[in-house]
């Protein structure tokens, strides 16, 4: 009988749970999803009775589906979507739906705290307090909902929920806590600066752990419902993204991830907390003990490539639209693309720029649209690895997952574009393959977590950059690098101008 640990992978629909072995190999894996209400626009709400139903599923679906005996699982460990606001009242009961990342309802709350501490604010946090963190959710329920927040007592984050309904054990590990923009980084504490600024209790805080600590074993209710053993113990687990940086090896200074997804994050593993990008980038606690990570996002990244497929070749298979790039060249014959087609994050924040496709010629076949497209993602991606590179980071290798790792040609083109070898992954379970990996260094399996990556992590195809190719991306963006500015302006004017007319 193999022991083993589960990577809970608690997703915004769904959750995945993976049962890992002391040599990283995957030996089963179970899934759940969930549902995700809107009930006004800007609105994203969750049920937290609904994470645990689900991973509770999952749970039981190994065990009875999968064979896998509970007391083979020695550990477990947790990877959640970040910043979601889950609120306890003095019984520990859930006082109302969880607020999730992508509500963006407390805008007002965001100019508040900006108007009230300023700089000070981002000197504390290393961030800005955009809507999707925690404290300018909090603040609307202070609010909107004051009969609410008198009642709070707690303040949980969900994957922190999910395993306090398992362990009945309160905390937050320090990445998911840095999330909140209510955690000093320089201090590593709750800042009471900015709890006594908004009139918030410090006792609605729970206590900080470090993503590999104890966190309590199993209760005897949990374990009755769920069919794990109370021998089974619980570690802090990460945010998503830290967890899923701890899955693709990004353990050291010279690692970069660049990642895919609908929006698109390039992460950087940072050793020291005094490091400071005053918000341009986000900044926060590594789910690695006593490192750091910063990130800056696209928001459009895959997103802008399935919009062009979607909208200009709906019936075509998507890997032979995105290989038909090949028949253009670098720079796709004088054609640039501008993936702001939703607004962007970093390093322009701005909600109400918007895309462009930039040299259009009647020569242009669409293959050139969509390399242009391919390119434009990792412009991107290129302008924040410049922001790193100004601030004298060095660094060799790039891990690419998601979208970005499926196909060699834009492997190649990321290779080429950021002069640094590229390499993928053999497994990509990114948040999941992390949050097993934390269970494993806390269980003692590893002495620590570069030694649980040499054994969990391995790499696949290798990308170089090409030294022609190079030179001519490097002129290509600082071409790229005039789109911003020179279309920021109109592209805010018509984005005012639809505004105005679908009001009416």
């Amino acid at each position: 009988m193999t022991d083993c640990v589960l990577g809970v992978d608690l997703g915004t629909s769904a959750v995945k749970v993976s049962a890992v072995t002391q040599s990283g190999e995957i030996i089963a894996q179970e899934g759940m999803d969930f549902p995700l209400n809107q009930p006004k626009p800007g609105y994203a709400e969750q049920n937290p009775n609904d994470w645990v139903n689900a991973t509770t599923v999952a749970i039981v679906k190994l065990i009875l589906n999968d064979s896998l005996k509970p007391e083979q699982i020695k550990g477990i460990s947790y990877s959640g979507q970040m910043h979601g606001l889950v609120l306890l009242d003095e019984d520990n009961k859930v006082l109302r739906p969880a607020t999730l990342w992508n509500d963006t309802r407390s805008t007002k709350q965001r100019e508040e705290i900006m108007a009230k501490m300023g700089d000070r604010f981002v000197q504390i946090t290393h961030n800005q307090p955009l809507e999707g963190f925690t404290l300018p959710k909090l603040l609307w329920v202070k609010e909107n909902q004051p009969e609410i927040f008198a009642k709070a007592k707690t303040m949980l984050l969900p994957k922190d929920y999910l395993r306090f309904r398992m362990t009945g054990k309160l905390a937050i590990d320090y990445s998911d806590a840095t999330g909140t923009v209510m955690l000093d980084v320089d201090k590593q504490a709750w800042s009471q600066e900015i709890l006594d600024a908004f009139d918030i209790p410090a006792s609605l805080c729970p206590p900080l752990v470090r993503s590999i600590d104890n966190t309590g074993n199993i209760d005897e209710w949990y374990s009755m419902y769920s069919g794990l053993l109370t021998d089974t113990v619980t570690f802090g687990g990460g945010a998503d993204n830290a967890c899923g940086a701890v899955g693709a090896g990004i353990d050291s200074p010279s690692k970069v991830l660049s990642s895919i997804g609908t929006s698109g994050v390039i992460l950087k593993y940072e050793p020291q907390k005094e490091t400071n990008y005053d918000g341009v980038l986000q900044y926060e606690d590594h789910a690695i003990p006593d490192a750091y990570y910063s990130m800056g996002v696209t928001l459009a990244a895959g997103f802008s490539l399935s919009w062009f497929k979607k909208t200009f070749a709906e019936k075509e298979d998507f890997t032979e639209v995105v290989d038909s790039a090949a028949k253009s060249t670098v720079g796709a014959n004088g054609l640039l693309f501008a993936p702001y087609i939703v607004g962007e994050r970093a390093p322009y924040a701005d909600a109400d720029v918007r895309g462009s496709f930039i040299g259009i010629d009647g020569i242009h076949k669409r293959y050139d649209f969509v390399r242009a497209v391919l390119e434009g993602i990792i412009f991107s991606f290129r302008d924040i690895l410049d922001i790193y590179e100004k601030e004298g980071a060095k660094f060799d290798t790039v891990v690419s997952i998601g979208g970005g790792a499926k196909s060699p040609l834009w492997q190649q083109i990321q290779a080429n574009i950021f002069n640094t070898k590229v390499v993928s992954l053999q497994n990509e379970q990114g948040p999941g393959l992390g949050a097993a990996m934390l269970a494993a260094v806390g269980l003692g399996w590893f002495e620590n977590m570069q030694e649980c990556t040499k054994v969990f992590v391995k790499f696949k195809d290798v990308f170089l950059p090409e030294e022609d190719d190079v030179a001519k991306y490097q002129k290509l963006h600082d071409i790229y690098k005039q789109i911003y500015p020179s279309t920021k302006q109109i592209t805010h004017e018509l984005v005012a101008y639809r505004r105005k007319n679908e009001e009416k």
